[in-house]
């Protein structure tokens, strides 16, 4: 059989097909991915917002599963992404590429089996668990939610909770749905040869290129069974969110609820005795979270080690007593997996809690905190100080892994994060001049995984396109909300643009302050997250270009708003962690316990990786122009300014804001 076309001549017929022109940064890294794919090293790839990554990687990815009949997978972090390239991508690329490749090439999308409608469930959806739902407008409003599940599962193809709109809540959809460790198995299950999990998991066993997400990435890296189909390449798209998805999948949470859900599960299978136990050991947890404070836990109190001793123990009891499998009828089969699943849950998580304070503090791998969520009863919850290890063994170690994204370069290297993912620097660092990075961390086994970065750069000319105003003369911030200094001057930027502006703040505390003084003085309106949903607020803002919206952390990397309706993006203060975050506060300690510097490893890498995409958010298209606003003066004045100003676009900078309204003036009147 002919080989198959080079990478460059079947990009150069999909950019034809789609109606767009080549770019420079999108060839360079289809034969990066093209060649990574081939020899098997690993491949960071950063590519500006216009590169056109998405077709950079499919290409290549296409190619090799077409040629070597296989599967190849690519993880997003984000929904709309994975209907981007499930809805528009794929399907103009497999009819754009069939010819060359002698067949159409084909695609699914692949989730976890908790996003599918079960069939079996649905039949016999349980009792609320959460006790807020014993409230009875809460319980007559998940009947309706079920109600209406029931209907749409009679006209739903694929069972997918996305198609499902509007929405229902989360408690509505677990009434209806299992997790992995729920699910009775096709073999078992009276309506297995129906399931729309499995459907989705055939259709993907067959498919040359699955779509999926980090979380489910993770779990089937971490989780130790197997939920992708075999695979010999992942594309990793949106890749600066992978290390927090990780960390997501592999924390746990033990809590008077979830004991108490596990003990009225088993409760009806095991002697009641043993089910009481477990159920009292789980309140006395909750009396004793009461007088615990919310923040990390450096040490277990007594009363509450030997509570969370009791949960484990009780629950090992209630999994011996439910005893080996049993060919029971389909009702007891599925109140036992039920039952098993959170008993598993409820037991490995305490045992994991017990077991994290036994070794002294500089070599624990894990954190473990008492939160509490909007007054809601206190949770213990336990997460891996790092996931590099997890991630270089059960992901670079099995598969050729290729990492892209719009901001993988911090302070001008791929270190930074290539660390958090478990890979060797590029090249051995030691402390740079402006402070802004050390090589020294908590150690991890660097033996022969070979990878490389590729930055493409962008097709944006941001000298030329965009300012980097540095507030210098501002206070330095503080704790008693933003200064008036600071509010006068994000007034008078705000007016110079005529709205115009996406405000992002370090809390939503700030961003409703700034949204109350700035109507108060301007004309133009300011739309504020959180009063309405945020794809709606973004609909306004991007639809009325005298109009401003404020708001936090989504927003930082979820608005894409290109054209006269966005040209000015304010920061209000570095967005460094909070020094009360468990985990960032715990790992920066961990790093400077191996002898590096935690702030700058930690906090300043998060800074800085949050601040470029909220830079991202200015350039959206090669005809748009504006200016970048930081009101801390810190970026300009700290020894650590150096490390977040290089990982920020290469925008023209100025630190006089006389300049700055004038700019701002300008494309005012323009646009």
């Amino acid at each position: 059989m002919p080989a198959l076309p080079p990478v460059r001549a079947l990009l150069e017929t999909a950019v034809g097909a789609v109606g767009g022109a080549e770019r420079p940064g999108q060839v360079e890294m289809a034969e990066a991915v093209g060649r990574a794919i081939r020899t098997g090293d690993h491949l960071a790839v950063q590519a500006g917002t216009g590169t056109g990554k998405s077709l950079a990687y499919l290409v290549p990815a296409i190619r090799h599963a077409v040629e070597k009949g296989t599967t190849v997978v690519v993880s997003t972090a984000t929904i709309a992404l994975q209907r981007q390239l499930v809805d528009r991508d794929l399907p103009r690329l497999a009819k754009a590429l069939a010819k060359d490749l002698r067949r159409t090439p084909t695609f699914a999308i692949l989730k976890g089996r908790r996003n599918y409608l079960c069939l079996h469930r649905l039949d016999a959806p349980e009792e609320p668990e959460d006790q807020g739902l014993f409230d009875p407008f809460a319980v007559s409003r998940l009947g309706r939610e079920v109600t209406r599940l029931r209907e749409w599962a009679s006209d739903t193809e694929t069972g997918d909770r996305d198609e499902l709109v509007p929405g229902v809540s989360d408690q509505g959809w677990r009434q209806v749905s299992v997790s992995a460790r729920e699910c009775l198995g096709v073999s078992k299950c009276p309506i297995g040869s129906d399931c729309f999990a499995e459907r989705a998991r055939a259709e993907a066993g067959k498919a040359d290129i699955v779509v999926t997400n980090h979380a489910l990435l993770a779990i089937d890296a971490l989780q130790g069974y197997q939920v992708l189909p075999e695979h010999d390449v992942v594309v990793v798209d949106e890749a600066h969110e992978l290390v927090d998805r990780v960390t997501s999948v592999a924390t746990g949470e033990l809590s008077a609820a979830s004991v108490g859900i596990a003990a009225r599960r088993v409760g009806r299978l095991v002697e009641e005795g043993l089910a009481d136990r477990l159920a009292e050991a789980g309140e006395g947890l909750g009396m004793l979270l009461e007088d615990v404070p919310a923040a990390r836990m450096d040490a277990i109190p007594d009363p509450v080690r030997t509570t969370v001793a009791v949960i484990r123990d009780a629950a090992h009891a209630c999994v011996t007593a439910l005893g080996p499998e049993k060919k029971d009828d389909v009702e007891t089969a599925t109140a036992r997996k039920l039952a098993l699943s959170v008993l598993d849950e409820v037991h490995d998580t305490a045992e994991r809690i017990l077991e994290s304070f036994d070794p002294p503090e500089p070599d624990r791998r894990d954190v473990v905190w008492v939160s509490r969520e909007n007054d809601r009863p206190a949770v213990m919850r336990i997460a891996p100080l790092s996931v590099a290890g997890l991630l270089r063994e059960r992901l670079f170690g099995e598969t050729t892994t290729v990492l892209t994204s719009a901001t993988l370069t911090l302070g001008g290297s791929f270190d930074a994060l290539a660390r958090q993912w478990g890979l060797p620097p590029e090249q051995r660092q030691g402390r740079q001049a402006d402070g802004a990075a050390t090589a020294k961390e908590a150690p991890h086994d660097k033996s022969d995984i070979r990878w490389s970065g590729l930055d493409v750069g962008s097709p944006f000319d941001h000298a030329k396109s965009g300012i980097l105003y540095l507030a210098k003369h501002l206070p330095p911030p503080g704790r008693d909300g933003l200064p008036d200094a600071v509010l006068d001057e994000l007034a008078e930027l705000v007016e110079a643009a005529g709205g115009r502006t996406l405000g992002l703040f370090s809390s939503m505390r700030a961003a409703k302050h700034a949204t109350q003084a700035l109507r108060d003085r301007l004309g133009t309106d300011i739309l504020c997250q959180g009063e309405d949903s945020t794809s709606l607020l973004v609909k306004k803002f991007a639809e009325d270009p005298a109009t401003s919206l404020f708001g936090t952390l989504s927003l930082w990397q979820g608005v894409d708003v290109p054209g006269p309706s966005l040209s000015l993006v304010v920061i209000d203060r570095i967005p460094f962690p909070r020094p009360d975050d468990p985990l960032a506060s715990a790992r920066q300690r961990s790093v400077e316990a191996h002898g590096g510097n935690g702030f700058l490893t930690v906090a300043a890498t998060h800074a800085a990786l949050l601040l470029a995409q909220g830079a991202g958010r200015l350039l959206r298209s090669t005809s748009d122009r504006g200016v970048i606003a930081v009101l801390d003066p810190r970026i300009s004045t700290a020894r650590y300014g150096g490390f977040l100003r290089n990982s920020l676009p290469p925008f023209w900078t100025t630190t006089n804001p006389q300049v700055v309204r004038g700019a701002l003036t300008r494309l005012a009147s323009h646009g």
